[in-house]
């Protein structure tokens, strides 16, 4: 079921636009409706205060009515299994559980599974804030 998600991040990865760190990246979520949403990092010219894309992402998601990640991939042009960002590990685990699998991905595929606990082990839980 990931080869989907990631052909739909791969295919937002050729999207981005990143002119200023030529590192283009991809994002694809399957929600709990069972539809992919997908995104690419988007910079500007007041570098680095674009986004990137698995905030792209889950905005497509919430757009369309949707509010968990079930599974994950993402993928850079030149970073093989290039893990999403610190700040981005925890705007997806507002949306996600810590079991929730993150496929790390490149040219050819996914590579690496790994779960929103061990990408952010300790993050901040909506639980605890209320």
């Amino acid at each position: 079921m990931s080869h989907d998600l990631f052909e739909a991040a791969r295919a937002a990865m050729r999207l981005a636009y990143a002119p200023y760190s030529k590192f283009p990246v991809g994002a694809a979520i399957r929600a709990e409706d069972g539809k992919i949403y997908a995104g690419a990092n988007i910079e500007n010219i007041s570098f680095p205060q674009g986004w990137c894309a698995e905030p792209t992402a889950i905005s497509q998601m919430i757009m369309a009515g949707s509010r968990t990640i079930v599974e994950m991939a993402v993928i850079a042009e030149k970073l093989p299994l290039c893990p999403p960002c610190g700040g981005c590990r925890q705007k997806i685990a507002e949306f996600a559980t810590a079991r929730t699998p993150i496929y790390l991905c490149d040219e050819t595929g996914v590579k690496k599974t790994m779960t929103m606990e061990e990408l952010l082990p300790n993050g901040f839980a909506t639980d605890t804030i209320g």
